[in-house]
């Protein structure tokens, strides 16, 4: 997909409860419908990961103005499962191929 404007990369770090079981995590995310309200509608996730002992690290390309919508979505959702904390991120990937590539090109 190609970057918009006002698109940014969010990364959301859904850090589990550790004091509830797998189960209770998962009935209060069925409870509060948690799969149905995050990510919204229309925001594209660029990766999604879970980190043994920590919880699951979702990345989402974001329009600027829809910001507030993926917060209420957590905030109504995930928390009582999750405790949450966010970053603003870019795409460092493309940068460091072509800072190796040229490496690349000057030892030759």
């Amino acid at each position: 997909m190609a970057k918009k404007d006002d698109e940014i990369l969010l990364t959301v770090f859904l850090k589990h409860d550790q004091t509830k079981s797998l189960a209770e995590i998962n009935a209060h995310h069925a409870e509060t419908g948690f799969w149905e309200m995050f990510p919204p509608e229309g925001i594209e996730v660029a990766s999604w990961y879970v980190m043994m002992g920590i919880g699951q690290v979702a990345t989402l390309r974001v329009p600027a103005s829809r910001l507030r919508e993926v917060n209420l979505a957590v905030e109504k959702s995930a928390w009582g499962g999750f405790s949450t904390e966010f970053y603003a991120t870019y795409d460092f990937k493309p940068i460091w191929e072509a800072k190796k590539a040229e490496q690349a090109t000057k030892k030759q």
